[in-house]
């Protein structure tokens, strides 16, 4: 089977900024935890229901052997081998 690819970014770059005073590390990076814990997994959740939408299209996350809290790859697919039936949805 033939297959072509295309990559597309959407990079997120977290920054923290803290008053002049502080010691470095005295929150134990309670602002990552946040994105790690809340914000990624909510992101991903309307991401996901998103992307279901649009049938003709499979959406999975992909690993690369990267660590998750450094990169999530989503792959969305189409397979254009198999024949479509009638559909009113696009």
């Amino acid at each position: 089977m033939y297959q072509e690819e295309k990559t597309f970014t959407l990079r997120f770059s977290l920054e923290a900024s803290f008053p002049d005073d502080y010691e470095g590390e005295e929150d134990t990076q309670a602002w990552v935890r946040e994105w790690e814990t809340r914000i990624k997994p909510d992101l991903l959740k309307v991401l996901f229901e998103s992307l279901r939408q649009h049938r003709a299209w499979q959406a999975h996350i992909r690993n690369r052997g990267k660590s998750p809290e450094d990169e999530v790859e989503i792959v969305l697919a189409r397979d254009f081998s198999k024949p479509h039936g009638f559909s009113l949805l696009p």
